[in-house]
């Protein structure tokens, strides 16, 4: 996934711009960067990778050298940022969150003008950065460049670009993600998650809508482009990616997963009798214990997450190593396994494989069943939209791998559409063979209607490709 942050002050920003910055550690997990407009009017910046050690650690001592009035910084999953660009549309620094799935095509059509080349990165990778920088080149300004990134990727994309005299700020064109923007006396800070400037004594200011584009300075900011109409907003940020404090859309995240919980108990109800309820750290916790509010079933923490030295499950890139890591890192607490039937709530299932060895590591601390609850509904389609897993194939989803099996190598969408259907019996089939596969006492999805109405928006802002494949 990955997240940005920038600030625009008539003081030194270098502080906020840190801590703002790596308040959104939590949406990615192997490169953090930094850049200022200093002082004596240079741009500087810095880089790490953060796959071994946290954002603050890396950075402490660079941003003793960072000063300046405007600043923008990132964490980011894949690629390095932000970059330094000089061209005819002047000096700046980009950073960007989203992907672009006709990446290809755009390098190919790029490179046969003959006009440009890309720096390759570590893995024969071109940064997807400098892409959008060479797309935002091909126009005589930079707000014009915006824009003709819009119309030329398919995928999503919002950016922070600075300026020496500001700060453009331009949120994808359907809103997939959000751009949130923040006031205090003397500065103006924009930031992917809202939360991460509450400490620093910004208040909410400003949401900018589906591609929407602003410019911003210390003053204030002055809207250049007005939203879109049309919205497909990731409800992935509220299931599982938003921090619990953050709020997108005037909807928060820990309050949207209460309400997700309740309702999949509403739908439950009756269906099996378990001693407690329990949620898959952390995400899941909140999905858990809204459902505990709604059954009247004691929630419990049957293992706790060692935190102080293991770091997120998927940052390794090798799936036998996050499985591990996702292991030693849950810890039993066997006085609230042993003998008892638990309700389980995962915030989704993808290749399963955590989720069996959890299960398996219930039973083996003495469950007696172990009824699995994801809080949503499964997962058919890879997402297009926001690099939500490293998944290079739909194959790593469990879902596909078993309606191949059911049906062989070429299913058509209409076939799909029916193991997306929770009233059709393929749903009923596939469903039952994820639970014997994955070893389930039982096994119940939240069901897409359900999950959406706890939200509160209205559905049409809501992107469910990855359940029903629709945009």
């Amino acid at each position: 996934m990955g997240g940005f942050f920038g600030v625009a002050s008539n003081g030194d920003c270098s502080l906020d711009l840190f801590f703002g910055v790596d308040y959104h550690s939590h949406l990615g997990t192997r490169r953090g960067g930094l850049a200022v407009f200093t002082e004596d009017g240079k741009f500087a910046r810095s880089i790490h990778n953060i796959q071994n050690s946290p954002f603050r650690t890396k950075f402490e001592k660079d941003i003793e050298e960072l000063h300046g009035h405007l600043g923008i910084g990132c964490i980011s999953d894949y690629e390095p940022q932000p970059l330094l660009v000089h061209s005819h549309l002047g000096s700046y620094a980009i950073t960007t969150v989203g992907i672009v799935t006709n990446k290809d095509e755009l390098i190919k059509e790029i490179l046969q003008e003959g006009n440009t080349h890309f720096l390759e990165m570590s893995g024969g990778e071109i940064n997807q950065t400098e892409l959008i920088i060479t797309l935002i080149n091909h126009e005589k300004s930079i707000l014009d460049g915006i824009k003709y990134v819009h119309e030329k990727i398919q995928g999503s994309m919002s950016m922070l670009i600075m300026t020496k005299d500001g700060i453009f700020c331009a949120r994808d064109k359907l809103g997939r993600t959000p751009i949130q923007i923040g006031k205090k006396d003397g500065a103006f800070c924009a930031s992917f998650e809202n939360f991460a400037y509450a400490n620093l004594g910004y208040s909410d200011y400003h949401e900018l809508g589906p591609g929407e584009i602003v410019f911003m300075t210390s003053d204030g900011i002055e809207i250049l482009q007005k939203p879109g109409d049309k919205m497909k907003i990731c409800t992935f940020l509220w299931i599982y990616y938003g921090y619990p404090t953050a709020t997108y859309e005037g909807v928060n995240v820990e309050a949207m997963r209460y309400n997700c919980g309740r309702f999949l108990a509403r739908r439950d109800k009756g269906s099996v009798q378990p001693d407690a309820i329990a949620g898959v750290p952390d995400s899941g916790t909140a999905h858990a214990i809204g459902y505990a509010n709604e059954s009247g079933i004691p929630f419990t923490r049957p293992f706790i997450k060692y935190t102080p030295t293991w770091p997120r499950s998927f940052m390794p890139t090798n799936q036998e190593q996050r499985n591990l890591i996702a292991h030693m890192k849950l810890i039993p607490v066997q006085p609230l396994i042993k003998g008892k039937k638990i309700l389980l709530i995962d915030d989704s299932i993808v290749r399963g494989t955590q989720l069996r060895e959890t299960t398996e590591f219930l039973y083996a601390s003495g469950a007696k069943e172990v009824h699995i609850r994801p809080a949503c509904p499964p997962l058919v389609f890879g997402c297009k939209y926001l690099n939500f897993s490293r998944s290079k194939s739909e194959m790593d989803l469990i879902t596909r791998r078993i309606i191949k099996q059911f049906e062989g190598e070429n299913v058509s969408d209409e076939v799909l559409q029916k193991y997306c259907n929770p009233d059709t019996p393929e749903y009923e089939r596939m469903v039952e063979e994820i639970r014997k596969q994955l070893h389930f006492t039982s096994l119940r999805f939240h069901r897409l209607d359900d999950m959406l109405d706890s939200t509160g928006l209205d559905h049409s802002k809501l992107c469910t490709y990855c359940w029903n494949g629709e945009c």
